[in-house]
């Protein structure tokens, strides 16, 4: 499908959808609002609190091209003043 056809069936199931809920067929919207969401694709969204962990259908957002880790701070080190000369 071309993606004018389907933005033209999205507003379709759209309308329908909220057709379905006005006359209170909310199994039918729902159904209608499970469709859209198969049309335009997966998103990326946040995982809800307390499933985050394995076994989620969630994806995961991709950190962006050519983002590195910054270096992990040595636990020793981490705010430590340096002893004599800067007193």
């Amino acid at each position: 499908m071309s993606s004018q056809s389907i933005q033209r069936k999205v507003e379709a199931l759209t309308r329908q959808m909220a057709e379905a809920a006005a006359a209170d067929d909310f199994e039918l919207a729902a159904r209608l609002r499970d469709q859209i969401e198969q049309l335009k694709g997966p998103s990326v969204r946040q995982p809800p609190p307390g499933q985050m962990g394995l076994g989620t259908n969630i994806p995961v957002a991709a950190p962006p091209k050519g983002w590195t880790r910054p270096a992990k701070p040595d636990p020793m080190t981490t705010n430590v003043r340096p002893r004599g000369r800067g007193r």
